[in-house]
Protein backbone atom coordinates (compact mmCIF):
# COMPACT_ATOMS: atom_id res chain seq x y z
CA UNK A 1 0.00 0.00 0.00
CA UNK A 2 1.43 3.40 -1.02
CA UNK A 3 2.20 5.69 1.89
CA UNK A 4 0.42 9.06 2.07
CA UNK A 5 2.27 12.34 1.79
CA UNK A 6 3.26 13.58 5.26
CA UNK A 7 2.27 17.19 4.51
CA UNK A 8 -1.12 15.95 3.31
CA UNK A 9 -1.60 13.93 6.50
CA UNK A 10 -1.04 16.98 8.70
CA UNK A 11 -2.91 19.26 6.32
CA UNK A 12 -0.10 21.80 5.97
CA UNK A 13 1.86 23.38 3.12
CA UNK A 14 5.42 22.29 2.31
CA UNK A 15 6.79 25.56 3.66
CA UNK A 16 5.00 25.15 7.00
CA UNK A 17 6.92 26.36 10.05
CA UNK A 18 7.59 24.19 13.10
CA UNK A 19 4.85 26.00 14.98
CA UNK A 20 2.41 25.25 12.15
CA UNK A 21 3.41 21.59 12.25
CA UNK A 22 2.97 21.42 16.01
CA UNK A 23 -0.48 23.02 15.89
CA UNK A 24 -1.62 20.71 13.09
CA UNK A 25 -0.35 17.63 14.91
CA UNK A 26 -1.93 18.61 18.25
CA UNK A 27 -5.26 19.09 16.48
CA UNK A 28 -5.14 15.62 14.91
CA UNK A 29 -3.83 14.00 18.11
CA UNK A 30 -6.74 15.53 20.02
CA UNK A 31 -9.23 14.27 17.43
CA UNK A 32 -7.92 10.70 17.17
CA UNK A 33 -6.49 10.14 20.67
CA UNK A 34 -7.24 6.56 21.88
CA UNK A 35 -8.83 7.87 25.08
CA UNK A 36 -11.44 9.67 22.96
CA UNK A 37 -11.84 6.76 20.55
CA UNK A 38 -11.76 3.55 22.61
CA UNK A 39 -11.62 0.32 20.57
CA UNK A 40 -11.59 2.32 17.32
CA UNK A 41 -8.87 0.79 15.14
CA UNK A 42 -9.31 3.35 12.36
CA UNK A 43 -8.81 6.26 14.77
CA UNK A 44 -5.79 4.51 16.30
CA UNK A 45 -4.18 4.14 12.85
CA UNK A 46 -4.81 7.82 12.06
CA UNK A 47 -3.32 8.73 15.46
CA UNK A 48 -0.15 6.75 14.63
CA UNK A 49 -0.05 8.09 11.07
CA UNK A 50 -0.14 11.69 12.30
CA UNK A 51 2.60 10.98 14.84
CA UNK A 52 4.80 9.43 12.14
CA UNK A 53 4.33 12.45 9.88
CA UNK A 54 5.11 14.90 12.68
CA UNK A 55 8.14 12.89 13.83
CA UNK A 56 9.70 13.25 10.36
CA UNK A 57 8.70 16.81 9.50
CA UNK A 58 9.63 18.26 12.91
CA UNK A 59 13.18 16.92 12.49
CA UNK A 60 15.27 19.17 10.22
CA UNK A 61 17.50 16.39 8.88
CA UNK A 62 14.65 13.94 8.24
CA UNK A 63 12.49 16.65 6.68
CA UNK A 64 15.30 17.58 4.27
CA UNK A 65 15.75 13.95 3.21
CA UNK A 66 11.98 13.51 2.82
CA UNK A 67 11.64 16.69 0.73
CA UNK A 68 14.46 15.50 -1.54
CA UNK A 69 13.80 11.77 -1.82
CA UNK A 70 10.29 11.17 -0.47
CA UNK A 71 9.54 8.10 1.64
CA UNK A 72 12.46 6.23 0.03
CA UNK A 73 14.86 8.58 1.80
CA UNK A 74 13.73 7.45 5.26
CA UNK A 75 13.33 3.70 5.48
CA UNK A 76 15.07 1.66 2.79
CA UNK A 77 13.04 -0.78 0.74
CA UNK A 78 9.84 -0.09 2.60
CA UNK A 79 9.87 3.38 1.11
CA UNK A 80 9.55 5.13 4.44
CA UNK A 81 9.65 4.65 8.17
CA UNK A 82 7.34 2.13 9.81
CA UNK A 83 4.50 3.41 11.97
CA UNK A 84 5.38 4.40 15.52
CA UNK A 85 3.90 2.36 18.35
CA UNK A 86 2.04 3.94 21.25
CA UNK A 87 4.99 3.81 23.65
CA UNK A 88 7.14 5.63 21.09
CA UNK A 89 4.50 8.31 20.57
CA UNK A 90 3.98 9.07 24.25
CA UNK A 91 7.73 8.88 24.90
CA UNK A 92 8.58 11.33 22.09
CA UNK A 93 5.60 13.70 22.15
CA UNK A 94 3.94 13.24 25.54
CA UNK A 95 4.48 16.89 26.43
CA UNK A 96 2.33 17.94 23.47
CA UNK A 97 -0.68 16.22 25.08
CA UNK A 98 -0.50 18.28 28.26
CA UNK A 99 -3.78 20.04 28.85
CA UNK A 100 -5.84 17.58 26.81
CA UNK A 101 -7.47 16.27 29.98
CA UNK A 102 -6.73 12.61 29.32
CA UNK A 103 -6.23 10.15 32.15
CA UNK A 104 -2.77 10.02 33.72
CA UNK A 105 -1.45 13.18 32.05
CA UNK A 106 -1.46 11.69 28.58
CA UNK A 107 -1.43 8.00 29.42
CA UNK A 108 -2.69 5.55 26.80
CA UNK A 109 -5.90 3.68 27.38
CA UNK A 110 -7.43 5.83 30.15
CA UNK A 111 -8.01 4.49 33.64
CA UNK A 112 -5.64 7.01 35.18
CA UNK A 113 -2.49 5.00 34.32
CA UNK A 114 0.47 7.30 33.99
CA UNK A 115 2.70 7.26 30.97
CA UNK A 116 5.96 5.41 31.66
CA UNK A 117 9.29 6.56 30.32
CA UNK A 118 10.53 4.26 27.55
CA UNK A 119 14.26 3.69 27.37
CA UNK A 120 15.73 3.87 23.90
CA UNK A 121 19.16 2.65 22.89
CA UNK A 122 21.60 4.86 21.03
CA UNK A 123 21.67 4.98 17.24
CA UNK A 124 24.43 3.53 15.08
CA UNK A 125 25.75 4.90 11.79
CA UNK A 126 27.39 2.95 8.98
CA UNK A 127 28.58 3.73 5.47
CA UNK A 128 27.62 1.39 2.65
CA UNK A 129 29.42 1.49 -0.70
CA UNK A 130 27.35 0.67 -3.77
CA UNK A 131 28.39 -0.02 -7.32
CA UNK A 132 26.49 1.69 -10.14
CA UNK A 133 24.92 -1.69 -10.93
CA UNK A 134 23.55 -1.90 -7.36
CA UNK A 135 22.27 1.67 -7.52
CA UNK A 136 20.41 0.84 -10.73
CA UNK A 137 18.71 -2.33 -9.54
CA UNK A 138 18.52 -1.92 -5.77
CA UNK A 139 20.19 -4.43 -3.50
CA UNK A 140 19.89 -6.39 -0.27
CA UNK A 141 22.84 -5.81 2.05
CA UNK A 142 24.05 -7.82 5.01
CA UNK A 143 26.49 -6.24 7.41
CA UNK A 144 28.01 -7.46 10.66
CA UNK A 145 27.69 -4.90 13.45
CA UNK A 146 29.48 -4.71 16.77
CA UNK A 147 26.87 -3.25 19.08
CA UNK A 148 25.22 -3.46 22.47
CA UNK A 149 22.85 -6.41 22.73
CA UNK A 150 20.69 -7.65 25.66
CA UNK A 151 22.58 -9.72 28.20
CA UNK A 152 21.64 -13.38 27.79
CA UNK A 153 22.24 -14.27 31.44
CA UNK A 154 19.67 -11.81 32.81
CA UNK A 155 17.60 -11.35 29.61
CA UNK A 156 18.38 -7.64 29.67
CA UNK A 157 16.97 -6.96 33.15
CA UNK A 158 20.35 -6.24 34.75
CA UNK A 159 19.53 -8.34 37.82
CA UNK A 160 20.76 -11.74 38.94
CA UNK A 161 18.66 -14.64 37.65
CA UNK A 162 15.65 -15.05 39.93
CA UNK A 163 15.84 -11.53 41.34
CA UNK A 164 13.50 -8.69 40.52
CA UNK A 165 14.16 -4.96 40.27
CA UNK A 166 12.56 -2.78 42.94
CA UNK A 167 10.45 0.30 42.33
CA UNK A 168 12.45 3.47 42.82
CA UNK A 169 11.27 5.20 45.98
CA UNK A 170 12.47 8.62 44.83
CA UNK A 171 10.15 8.85 41.80
CA UNK A 172 7.70 6.06 42.72
CA UNK A 173 8.53 4.25 39.52
CA UNK A 174 7.79 7.16 37.18
CA UNK A 175 11.40 7.83 36.18
CA UNK A 176 10.74 11.56 36.54
CA UNK A 177 10.65 13.91 39.50
CA UNK A 178 8.98 17.30 39.93
CA UNK A 179 11.18 20.12 41.14
CA UNK A 180 9.79 23.40 42.50
CA UNK A 181 12.03 26.43 42.62
CA UNK A 182 11.37 29.95 43.88
CA UNK A 183 12.01 32.75 41.41
CA UNK A 184 11.28 36.45 41.26
CA UNK A 185 8.18 35.54 39.26
CA UNK A 186 7.00 33.08 41.86
CA UNK A 187 7.29 29.32 42.13
CA UNK A 188 8.35 27.46 38.99
CA UNK A 189 7.65 23.75 38.51
CA UNK A 190 9.91 21.65 36.28
CA UNK A 191 10.08 17.98 35.44
CA UNK A 192 13.44 16.18 35.36
CA UNK A 193 14.91 12.69 35.09
CA UNK A 194 15.07 10.94 38.44
CA UNK A 195 18.66 11.14 39.75
CA UNK A 196 18.30 7.91 41.73
CA UNK A 197 17.22 5.50 38.98
CA UNK A 198 18.36 7.46 35.93
CA UNK A 199 14.83 7.52 34.55
CA UNK A 200 14.26 3.75 34.65
CA UNK A 201 11.74 3.88 37.47
CA UNK A 202 13.34 0.76 39.00
CA UNK A 203 16.46 -0.02 41.02
CA UNK A 204 18.53 -3.16 40.49
CA UNK A 205 20.08 -4.18 43.82
CA UNK A 206 21.24 -7.71 42.95
CA UNK A 207 23.26 -7.01 39.83
CA UNK A 208 23.89 -9.55 37.08
CA UNK A 209 27.51 -10.76 37.13
CA UNK A 210 27.71 -10.80 33.32
CA UNK A 211 26.63 -7.22 32.55
CA UNK A 212 27.18 -5.64 35.99
CA UNK A 213 23.55 -4.55 36.18
CA UNK A 214 23.42 -2.74 32.82
CA UNK A 215 21.39 -5.42 31.04
CA UNK A 216 23.51 -5.04 27.88
CA UNK A 217 26.84 -6.40 26.67
CA UNK A 218 28.99 -5.91 23.58
CA UNK A 219 28.16 -8.42 20.85
CA UNK A 220 27.83 -8.98 17.13
CA UNK A 221 24.69 -9.01 15.00
CA UNK A 222 24.21 -9.53 11.27
CA UNK A 223 21.73 -6.96 10.00
CA UNK A 224 19.94 -7.36 6.67
CA UNK A 225 18.23 -4.47 4.90
CA UNK A 226 17.13 -3.50 1.39
CA UNK A 227 18.32 -0.43 -0.49
CA UNK A 228 15.87 0.84 -3.15
CA UNK A 229 16.96 1.59 -6.75
CA UNK A 230 18.10 5.11 -7.60
CA UNK A 231 19.71 6.14 -4.30
CA UNK A 232 22.47 8.74 -4.50
CA UNK A 233 25.78 9.60 -2.88
CA UNK A 234 25.24 11.16 0.55
CA UNK A 235 21.67 9.90 0.96
CA UNK A 236 20.78 8.49 4.38
CA UNK A 237 17.98 6.30 5.65
CA UNK A 238 17.18 4.60 8.94
CA UNK A 239 16.70 0.91 9.66
CA UNK A 240 14.49 1.00 12.73
CA UNK A 241 15.37 -1.04 15.79
CA UNK A 242 18.79 -2.17 14.56
CA UNK A 243 20.87 0.17 16.72
CA UNK A 244 22.14 -0.42 20.25
CA UNK A 245 19.95 -2.10 22.86
CA UNK A 246 19.07 0.16 25.83
CA UNK A 247 20.12 -0.43 29.42
CA UNK A 248 17.74 -2.70 31.31
CA UNK A 249 15.12 -3.05 28.59
CA UNK A 250 13.23 -0.75 26.28
CA UNK A 251 13.40 0.07 22.58
CA UNK A 252 16.48 -0.45 20.42
CA UNK A 253 18.02 2.54 18.70
CA UNK A 254 18.11 2.83 14.91
CA UNK A 255 20.78 2.08 12.35
CA UNK A 256 21.49 5.07 10.08
CA UNK A 257 22.85 4.04 6.70
CA UNK A 258 24.90 6.52 4.65
CA UNK A 259 25.19 5.78 0.92
CA UNK A 260 28.53 6.02 -0.87
CA UNK A 261 28.97 5.34 -4.60
CA UNK A 262 31.89 3.49 -6.11
CA UNK A 263 33.37 5.04 -9.23
CA UNK A 264 32.40 3.26 -12.45
CA UNK A 265 35.29 2.54 -14.86
CA UNK A 266 33.46 3.97 -17.90
CA UNK A 267 30.29 5.79 -16.89
CA UNK A 268 29.85 9.02 -14.93
CA UNK A 269 26.65 9.81 -13.05
CA UNK A 270 24.86 13.16 -13.39
CA UNK A 271 21.64 12.95 -11.38
CA UNK A 272 19.63 10.18 -13.02
CA UNK A 273 21.54 10.54 -16.29
CA UNK A 274 24.75 8.73 -17.17
CA UNK A 275 27.53 10.19 -19.29
CA UNK A 276 30.05 8.40 -21.50
CA UNK A 277 32.97 9.81 -23.49
CA UNK A 278 33.22 8.11 -26.90
CA UNK A 279 36.54 8.49 -28.72
CA UNK A 280 36.54 8.05 -32.51
CA UNK A 281 39.42 7.91 -34.93
CA UNK A 282 39.56 10.61 -37.61
CA UNK A 283 38.54 8.13 -40.38
CA UNK A 284 35.58 6.86 -38.33
CA UNK A 285 34.38 10.41 -37.63
CA UNK A 286 34.61 11.23 -41.33
CA UNK A 287 33.24 8.00 -42.80
CA UNK A 288 30.87 6.99 -40.02
CA UNK A 289 30.96 3.77 -38.05
CA UNK A 290 29.08 1.40 -35.75
CA UNK A 291 30.48 1.08 -32.25
CA UNK A 292 29.57 -0.45 -28.89
CA UNK A 293 28.58 1.73 -25.95
CA UNK A 294 28.59 0.40 -22.35
CA UNK A 295 25.37 0.68 -20.32
CA UNK A 296 24.68 -0.37 -16.74
CA UNK A 297 23.95 -4.02 -17.51
CA UNK A 298 25.14 -4.62 -21.09
CA UNK A 299 26.66 -3.06 -24.20
CA UNK A 300 24.61 -1.64 -27.07
CA UNK A 301 25.55 -0.92 -30.68
CA UNK A 302 25.27 2.69 -31.81
CA UNK A 303 25.53 4.02 -35.37
CA UNK A 304 27.68 7.15 -35.70
CA UNK A 305 26.81 9.07 -38.84
CA UNK A 306 29.48 10.18 -41.29
CA UNK A 307 30.81 13.69 -40.72
CA UNK A 308 30.01 13.60 -36.98
CA UNK A 309 31.61 16.60 -35.29
CA UNK A 310 33.54 16.52 -31.98
CA UNK A 311 31.29 17.48 -29.05
CA UNK A 312 28.12 16.02 -30.56
CA UNK A 313 25.84 14.44 -27.93
CA UNK A 314 24.12 11.14 -28.68
CA UNK A 315 21.18 10.51 -26.33
CA UNK A 316 20.13 6.94 -25.49
CA UNK A 317 16.77 7.41 -23.80
CA UNK A 318 15.92 5.31 -20.74
CA UNK A 319 19.45 3.92 -20.41
CA UNK A 320 20.22 5.94 -17.29
CA UNK A 321 19.35 5.32 -13.63
CA UNK A 322 15.86 4.93 -12.13
CA UNK A 323 14.44 7.79 -10.09
CA UNK A 324 14.45 6.94 -6.37
CA UNK A 325 10.76 7.93 -6.15
CA UNK A 326 9.81 5.85 -9.19
CA UNK A 327 9.43 8.63 -11.76
CA UNK A 328 10.97 6.87 -14.75
CA UNK A 329 14.60 6.61 -15.79
CA UNK A 330 17.31 8.97 -16.89
CA UNK A 331 19.20 8.83 -20.19
CA UNK A 332 22.68 7.83 -21.30
CA UNK A 333 24.44 10.81 -22.90
CA UNK A 334 27.31 9.90 -25.23
CA UNK A 335 29.73 12.73 -25.99
CA UNK A 336 31.67 12.24 -29.21
CA UNK A 337 35.41 13.02 -29.14
CA UNK A 338 37.78 12.69 -32.10
CA UNK A 339 41.13 11.22 -31.20
CA UNK A 340 44.08 13.20 -32.59
CA UNK A 341 47.35 11.21 -32.66
CA UNK A 342 50.43 12.98 -31.29
CA UNK A 343 52.90 11.35 -33.70
CA UNK A 344 52.56 9.98 -37.25
CA UNK A 345 54.80 8.08 -39.65
CA UNK A 346 56.46 9.72 -42.67
CA UNK A 347 53.97 8.10 -45.03
CA UNK A 348 51.03 9.25 -42.90
CA UNK A 349 52.50 12.73 -42.79
CA UNK A 350 52.67 12.88 -46.61
CA UNK A 351 49.04 11.80 -46.79
CA UNK A 352 48.04 14.45 -44.27
CA UNK A 353 49.95 17.14 -46.21
CA UNK A 354 47.89 16.31 -49.30
CA UNK A 355 44.66 16.41 -47.23
CA UNK A 356 45.70 19.74 -45.77
CA UNK A 357 45.53 21.52 -49.13
CA UNK A 358 42.29 19.81 -50.16
CA UNK A 359 39.20 22.06 -50.03
CA UNK A 360 37.27 19.16 -48.46
CA UNK A 361 39.36 19.42 -45.29
CA UNK A 362 39.20 23.19 -44.93
CA UNK A 363 36.96 24.23 -42.01
CA UNK A 364 33.59 25.37 -43.36
CA UNK A 365 30.93 24.93 -40.64
CA UNK A 366 27.34 24.79 -41.84
CA UNK A 367 25.06 27.64 -40.80
CA UNK A 368 22.80 25.20 -38.99
CA UNK A 369 25.67 23.60 -37.04
CA UNK A 370 25.22 24.49 -33.38
CA UNK A 371 28.10 25.99 -31.46
CA UNK A 372 29.54 24.28 -28.38
CA UNK A 373 27.79 26.76 -26.10
CA UNK A 374 24.44 26.14 -27.80
CA UNK A 375 24.88 22.40 -27.28
CA UNK A 376 25.62 22.90 -23.60
CA UNK A 377 22.53 25.12 -23.29
CA UNK A 378 20.39 22.42 -24.90
CA UNK A 379 21.75 19.81 -22.47
CA UNK A 380 20.73 21.79 -19.41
Amino acid sequence: MEKRDYYEILGVEKNASKDDLKKAYRKLALKYHPDRNPDNKEAEEKFKEAAEAYEVLSNNEKRQRYDQYGHAGLGGAAGGGSKMNMDDIFSHFGDLFDGFGFGGGGGFGGGGRQRQRVNKGSNLRVKVKLSLDEVASGVEKKIKLKKYIPCKLCNGSGGKPGSKPETCTTCNGQGQVIRISNTMLGQMQTQATCPNCGGDGKIVKSKCTSCNGDGIVKGNEVVTFNIPPGVAEGMQFAVEGKGNAPRRGGVNGDLHVLIEEEEHPELVRDGNDLMYNLFLSIPDAILGTTTEIPTIDSRVKVRVENGTQPGKILRLRGKGLPDVQGYGKGDLLVRVNVWIPKTVSKEEKRTLEKMKISPTFSPDPDSDEKTFFQKMKDMF
